[in-house]
């Protein structure tokens, strides 16, 4: 079992004793030190909470409704939704925050307490470490019988979110109608499988061949939108000669895309994509994430913006947006932050404004992807043991290549000439993840292994 605490949430596996899984005391008590938190922050006791489709997600939002109630919060309960329409409901409900019931990309063993702020964005570090302070002290002050908070339920947000996305000036529904895409969707049996669908209807797709798209929670393959998980999603866009294959995570907040050919666009290729139209329409600048591709700032400095680098991490780079003012952003994990929209991941905007592009462009997708720097990434992991000196680790690789380029900012990233490495401790999982980047992908996949190969020779 495990139980990873982070500024930015809890999440773990169901099950197993308190403190070393994701248990029902382990919810109630972040839960309500959140709850107490942030509505005492925000000056209202009102909670937005939405859910994706894992089978534990009923189990876990009754727990959390019912913690909230017990503090007299009201509590806005969109029910099966996505992490972007949480985050865009909760300044449209004027409440004090949200909370996202899912594990975002983790198998269906693992669920999460993702959090909010009043802006509906993810809180930061300082509201973060309060929280988990807060959680420890088990210091709440329960509500009497007659101040128990209410349970409103709400599902107009899917039409919410889809009017949003229509009303944006980057989103062209009458040039998507015309182009007239025929679009296999891959939902991984979660809530995107009823969002995703309904959007393309919305914006004129007439054609939608749907796979995985019952939102039932039994995820037919890891969840996460890879390569090497999205198999049948290629095979359908080749068998229906679709224009286009989409395939979004559990809770909606990554999107990839498969090329009429059945070959892959490239998950770090999203939000490359998206950010060339965008800027094509309004010079900016950009952000991403240090582990995302070097491609974005060749687009963004082609179209006469700036690109700047965050830290890894959704808030980390929504803070950076903020600070350059920056016009797209994200991260190269299909990650597409427009804050036209809102301050959040949101494949569904990403959709909209990527067939927009597709539609205007006039060509198929393997010629849009051909038309950008070609860069190629190799992401591995090592499982960390307990006990690992993670910075110590880090260290020495520091020290090893001292003379070479590099940053620290976040984990360590070396900059060689032609190709970088990146290496940093997972917030969401046990593990160190290393990430490359390199003309070819061969060579990203041997510097990967060479990289590999030093630090386990530091470990032995």
């Amino acid at each position: 079992m495990t139980l990873i605490k982070s500024i930015s949430g809890i999440r773990g596996t169901i099950g197993g004793k308190p403190g070393e899984g994701l248990t029902p005391i382990d919810i109630v008590k972040f839960t309500a030190a959140f709850g107490k938190y942030i509505t005492e922050k925000a000056g209202n006791k009102k909670i937005v909470i939405g859910r994706d489709a894992r089978l534990s997600g009923e189990m876990v939002s009754n727990i959390v409704t019912g913690t909230l109630q017990s503090l007299g919060i009201e509590v806005i309960d969109l029910g099966l939704s996505t992490t972007p329409t949480v985050e865009i409901a909760v300044p449209e409900e004027d409440a004090a925050g949200g909370i996202i019931l899912t594990a975002s990309h983790n198998p269906t063993e693992w669920n999460a307490l993702k959090l909010l702020n009043q802006q509906g964005e993810f809180i930061n570090d300082y509201e973060g470490k309060e929280v988990l302070a807060l959680a420890d002290e088990l210091s709440f002050d329960f509500s009497e019988v007659h101040a128990l908070g209410r349970v409103i339920k709400k599902d107009t947000y899917l039409e919410r979110h889809i009017e949003k996305i229509l009303a944006l000036e980057t989103v062209d529904r009458d040039a998507i109608a015309q182009a007239n895409f025929s679009i296999a969707v891959d939902a991984v049996n979660s809530t995107g499988g009823r969002f995703v669908p309904a959007l393309l209807k919305a914006l004129g797709v007439s054609t939608v061949y749907e796979l995985y798209c019952e939102p039932n929670g039994l995820f037919p393959h890891n969840p996460e939108p890879l390569a090497e998980n999205l198999k049948d999603l290629s095979a359908l866009v080749k068998e229906k000669q679709a224009d286009l294959g989409i395939a979004v995570d559990p809770d909606v907040d990554r999107l990839c895309f498969v090329m009429e050919n059945g070959e892959m666009f490239g998950e770090e290729y999203t939000l490359v994509a998206v950010a060339d139209y965008i800027l094509r329409q309004k010079k900016g600048n950009t952000v991403s994430n240090l582990s995302s591709t070097r491609a974005l700032k060749d687009i963004t400095e082609k179209h006469g913006g700036t690109y700047y680098a965050a830290a890894v991490g959704e808030v980390n780079v929504v803070t950076k947006m903020k600070e350059v003012n920056a016009v797209i952003g994200g991260e190269g994990n299909g990650g597409v932050i427009y804050p036209a929209t809102h301050y959040g991941r949101d494949a569904l905007a990403g959709i909209g404004i990527f067939l927009t592009h597709l539609a205007k462009s006039g060509q198929k997708v393997s010629a849009l992807r051909n038309s950008y720097p070609s860069y190629f990434m190799a992401k591995k992991k090592i499982t960390l043991t307990p006990g690992l000196d993670i910075d110590q680790l880090l260290k020495s690789m520091e020290e090893k290549y001292k003379d070479t380029p590099h940053s620290t900012i976040d984990g360590l990233k070396i900059d060689f000439e032609e190709e970088w490495v990146h290496l940093r401790k997972s917030n969401t999982e046990p593990i160190i993840r290393i990430y490359t980047e390199s003309p070819t992908q061969n060579r990203a996949d041997l510097l990967a292994d060479k990289i590999i190969g030093e630090i386990e020779a530091i470990l032995s």
